[in-house]
């Protein structure tokens, strides 16, 4: 079969015309993003903004690595309330959720019964019996809530949206914004009802990008308008730009956050997309454990460095003129100074030598190492707060 590499990406724009417009939901600060003449993709059915005119992806990803950055988000809130949520979640997670305190986080990872990933997202407790899951795109909640029939348990739309402030000056933000200062304590993963503005929103110390940083849950009955003015004003004291992912997925990529469905999916397993630390196999009955018993535990995740281009997401990896695997996802890091992909390997034994070739965006091969994911801070020291980049 001939593949056709194409050097162009595929992105919605909004029209000022009549005419289709069904199969997806707007943010409520929809409007302040198509102000800064947003491009979009559709991710969760929700249009989340790639690109803006307000400045370019280097631009936004320096404001993350420097100060502080905002983006509307697509991710997923699902509410579990009821004496079965803690029941129904462990069967879904390969976590053992009920060693979550309400209050935490999570990592949460969902499997098919063949152990193939199925979503990744982040897992709140917000009390015994009450929990959130804020899911990647994905096919989730479909899942979730014909496994829960015949429990007491109640899947619902908290019709909440996400929008996450990142970068060294976040807490500054956060102090500003919240009406009666930083909350504390706040660690890594915790979560908290906070007043900003009058109004009751949730915040998590989590994020999409290895850096310092909170997202934030809107209520469905809140003035969202007054929200957002509220939250920009905080922001401008601290030099605070609104971006795309564009920005974003150069830092996701250096800090190994993978995307589902495009960097992981249902064709590996929660092993081969390097979830290992996040399988329990000591915990009761899950879907997708009596596979990922017996299934191959080796990654096939791994990062790519190429010193003169930045590659083709698609593209060919090889070694030796023999296609060892394809990239995944890709940018150039302007820290790093080289183009930073991942690389998905179709064998786990294929690793080595680590000296590969791979298409770039120019659609020629180019010479280029495989690495080790993250690129940098394998211990998490930025997004905990113990580390902040002497610029």
């Amino acid at each position: 079969m001939t593949r056709h590499y194409v050097a162009q990406r595929d992105l919605v724009c909004s029209l000022p015309q009549p005419g289709w417009n069904y199969g997806h939901d707007r943010s409520p600060f929809y409007p302040h993003a198509l102000a800064n003449g947003a491009a979009y993709v559709i991710y969760n059915r929700r249009m989340m903004p790639v690109s803006m005119t307000n400045g370019d992806r280097f631009a936004a990803y320096w404001a993350l690595r420097k100060s502080v950055a905002r983006l509307d988000t697509g991710e997923l809130p699902t509410e579990f309330r009821g004496p079965d949520a803690e029941r129904l979640l462990n069967m879904l997670f390969t976590r053992d959720v009920a060693k979550m305190k309400p209050g935490r986080c999570t990592y949460g990872v969902a499997c098919w019964p063949d152990g193939g990933v199925l979503v990744d997202g982040i897992l709140v407790r917000l009390e015994q019996d009450r929990f959130w899951y804020v899911q990647a795109d994905g096919d989730f909640v479909g899942w979730a809530k014909a496994h829960a029939l015949g429990m007491d348990v109640e899947v619902s739309d908290p019709q909440s949206w996400v929008h996450q402030v990142q970068g060294p000056r976040a807490f500054d933000v956060l102090a500003d914004a919240c009406d009666d200062g930083m909350p504390e304590p706040f660690k890594y993963f915790d979560a908290r009802e906070v007043m900003m503005g009058g109004q009751k929103v949730l915040i998590t110390r989590t994020g999409w990008t290895a850096e310092l940083g909170f997202e934030i849950y809107t209520r469905p009955d809140m003035d969202h308008e007054a929200h957002w003015a509220h939250v920009t004003a905080a922001g401008a004291r601290h030099g605070m730009l609104d971006i795309g992912l564009d920005g974003m997925d150069i830092r996701r990529i250096e800090g190994a956050i993978f995307n589902n469905g495009s960097d992981i999916d249902s064709s590996m397993s929660a092993w081969a997309a390097g979830f290992g630390p996040f399988i329990d196999l000591s915990k009761p009955d899950f879907f997708g454990k009596e596979a990922l018993e017996t299934t191959d535990r080796r990654s096939r995740m791994y990062g790519l460095a190429c010193d003169d281009a930045e590659l083709l997401i698609g593209g060919p990896v090889a070694r030796g003129g023999r296609e060892i695997g394809h990239v995944t996802a890709s940018s150039w890091s302007p820290h790093l100074e080289c183009g930073v992909a991942f690389v998905r390997l179709t064998d786990a034994d294929l690793i080595e030598p680590r000296e590969v070739e791979a298409m770039g965006f120019d659609l020629a091969m180019h010479k280029a190492r495989i690495v080790d994911l993250p690129f940098y801070d394998p211990e998490k020291r930025i997004p905990r707060g113990l580390e902040i980049a002497d610029w």
